[in-house]
C-alpha cells in the first residue's frame, strides 16, 4: 500500500500513461492500476473522477459519452496532444527521481 502522498503524486502520470495506450473509462482505469500494481494499489472511484475532471480542465484529456456493450452510457477518456507532451515531461521527472533513489538505496533491499 502506498502512502496517501505517494499515491496522489503517482496518480496523474499513471492515468496519463494508461490513456496513452488508448481510451478508457473510469472503472477500467481503476482495474488496470490494481492489476498493474499486483493488487497493491487500490483507487476509489470517488478519488479518480475528480482527478479525471481536473485533467480535462487542464486540457490534457478529453471525454466522450458512448453506449457500452450492455447499453449503459459510459464516459470514455482519451489523451490529447497536450496530455502526451505532459506525460513525456512526467516520465523524465520520474526517471530522474527513480534514478536517484535507486543509487541511494542500491540494488538490494533497504535495511534501515
Amino acid at each position: 500500500m502506498l502512502s496517501r502522498e505517494l499515491n496522489a503524486a503517482t496518480a496523474k502520470p499513471a492515468i496519463l500513461a494508461i490513456l496513452a495506450g488508448g481510451e478508457s473509462y473510469g472503472y477500467e482505469i481503476i482495474r488496470k492500476v490494481h492489476a498493474l500494481s499486483e493488487e497493491r494499489i487500490e483507487w476509489a472511484e470517488g478519488a479518480l473522477y475528480p482527478l479525471l475532471h481536473r485533467l480535462e480542465q487542464e486540457g490534457l484529456v478529453e471525454s466522450v459519452v458512448r453506449s457500452a456493450d450492455n447499453g449503459r452510457k459510459r464516459k470514455y477518456y482519451r489523451l490529447k496532444a497536450k496530455g502526451k507532451a505532459h506525460l513525456a515531461f512526467q516520465q523524465k521527472q520520474w526517471s530522474v527521481a527513480s534514478s536517484l533513489l535507486t543509487k541511494l538505496w542500491g540494488p538490494g533491499p533497504c535495511l534501515t
